[in-house]
């Protein structure tokens, strides 16, 4: 048997393991190059320069209600009045099915302070069940009767889900006088000062057409699973988010916690439904159009993180699918501009959005643990060892709390590359489910269970045929006979690496990761 291997091997999967490993090399290069470039952009621009948003750009206090202009950060006299010298701001708020936390958003919204003349606040609701529509339109109806200014706005379809909804809520009549618009998905709680931190930058600079804010998480101490998501978003706003917008690069909207000056949707040809990532859809025809964007990483908005495995899983090939058909759709219309969109087209989009998903399970979970079993084939210690390592120090450093987690994290995100990998290709080749929205569940402060949830969460016997992923097991089975294979036939050289992630592929592949149901707090 081990003659015949050896035979096949060399004539067969020699050839292409070493075509596949080169070009793994190659993608590993462009990986690691760009997550230098913006970890060491953005550790300069804010850790050594101290180039914050408020040095960069002009940014003043709103006036007092008097009009002196002394008491900006006097929230009891901007709410009293001074409705000339405030923009009209729109505060948009989609939502469907939204019953664990439609108070807590509509709640912070109405709380936000700002001249009551001067803002309106609207319920964008396209939930399907009778019973919630009817929660949320009295919601609406309470805080009116307090003399807010909130609209609750109903589709009869859900035609482009959020996207439609943004574009319905904006052809309203009363929201065609706003200058600005912010939006806050229906977790979101923004703090009472958020318009008046950040609507001045897009007052006194033009040419910024969105202030984007960070998330902060309600719920990332719930389990394992949803610590890992914290390290892996703070990586993206304080490295991708920080970076690009410390260049005067391009980087995406977030879809939520942000503002927009309402011309600059506009101009960009307003909100489309064309893919599931209609924020970063937006954000690109926008910066096409020479607008500028601005992060400012102070201020925060609570939000919650999906805490089953099965609502991380949709979250997650909704975000890269749409990123991906994107690219394929818009690939053209940037490449062809000047070259300055080299960025946008090249780093934001096929680094980011293509290569590192498809890199990530390629190379890690099949590349290398075949190359076991193929003494023939070889891979270079720079490109085994020393190009991951940098990737990791590099998202460590950035997340010093966390770095006792970074080995699990390391395994969580190969197991989760191959999700992400099919979900690129999908969007890439728009075959099946390239259109796939399915809304994250939320609890807001409904905790469902008293207990301390546990890091690995065992379930019930009843419910584990629901929470089997079978493409995850056979992954783990391979995996297992090339980490066998190596160890007893082979050089012994990954064998231990290879059946730590088995392990991973096994544990998310029998659910054994978040908790049974969504939950937000222990």
């Amino acid at each position: 048997m081990e003659a015949l291997w050896a035979s096949v091997r060399a004539r067969a999967v020699a050839p292409v393991l070493e075509a596949a490993v080169w070009a793994c090399l190659a993608m590993s290069v462009m990986l690691v190059l760009e997550v230098c470039y913006m970890s060491v952009v953005s550790f300069a621009a804010v850790k050594l320069l101290r180039r914050t948003p408020e040095r960069r750009y002009k940014w003043e206090p709103m006036p007092s209600a008097d009009g002196s202009g002394k008491g900006g950060g006097d929230e009891e006299a901007a709410v009293g009045g001074g409705g000339e010298a405030y923009p009209m701001v729109l505060v948009q708020i989609p939502m469907y099915n939204e019953r664990e936390v439609y108070k807590l958003s509509i709640g912070a919204a109405c709380a936000l302070t700002w001249p009551p003349d001067r803002i309106i606040i609207q319920v964008l609701d396209d939930s399907t069940d009778p019973f919630i529509k009817e929660l949320v339109e009295l919601e609406c109806k309470d805080w009116a009767s307090k003399n807010i200014n909130i609209k609750y706005e109903v589709r009869d379809n859900r035609k482009g889900y959020k996207a439609g909804a943004l574009k319905k809520g904006m052809e309203q009549s009363y929201a065609q006088g706003c200058d600005f618009v912010a939006i806050f998905d229906a977790d979101f709680q923004p703090e009472s000062d958020f318009l008046l931190r950040t609507v001045p930058f897009l007052v006194h600079n033009p040419k910024i057409g969105l202030v984007q804010t960070r998330w902060e998480f309600v719920n990332y101490d719930v389990c394992l699973m949803t610590r890992i998501q914290k390290m892996s978003l703070d990586y993206h706003f304080k490295v991708e988010q920080e970076s690009g917008s410390s260049m005067h690069a391009f980087f995406g909207f977030n879809g939520t916690a942000g503002v927009w000056r309402v011309s600059a949707i506009s101009e960009a040809g307003g909100w489309k439904d064309r893919t599931t990532v209609e924020d970063m859809d937006l954000a690109v025809r926008a910066s096409l159009k020479g607008w500028q964007f601005l992060y400012v990483g102070d201020i925060r908005v609570k939000s919650e993180l999906p805490s089953t495995f099965n609502a991380y899983r949709h979250q997650q090939h909704r975000w890269t699918c749409g990123a991906a058909n994107l690219f394929r759709k818009m690939g053209w219309d940037i490449g062809v501009t000047v070259w300055k969109k080299l960025h946008l087209l090249y780093s934001f989009f096929f680094v980011r959005r293509v290569i590192a998903p498809i890199l990530t399970f390629l190379f890690y979970c099949v590349v290398i643990p075949l190359s076991a079993m193929v003494p023939e084939v070889s891979i270079p210690v720079w490109g085994m060892f020393y190009i991951p390592t940098t990737i990791t120090i590099m998202n460590a450093i950035r997340n010093p709390w966390s770095i006792h987690l970074v080995p699990v994290w390391i395994l969580f995100e190969n197991v989760m590359s191959m999700h992400r990998m099919r979900a690129a290709l999908t969007g890439l080749l728009e075959t099946m489910y390239v259109d796939e929205w399915v809304v994250t569940e939320k609890v807001g402060d409904n905790v469902k269970d008293e207990l301390e949830v546990p890091l690995l969460t065992p379930v019930k016997p009843t419910e584990c045929v629901e929470r089997i992923y079978v493409a995850e097991l056979l992954v783990a089975l391979y995996l297992l006979v090339c980490a066998s294979y190596d160890l007893v036939l082979g050089a012994g050289r990954y064998y231990l690496y290879i059946f730590l992630q088995a392990l991973a592929f096994i544990v998310l592949g029998f659910g054994f990761v978040g908790t049974p149901t969504p939950c937000s707090c222990p």
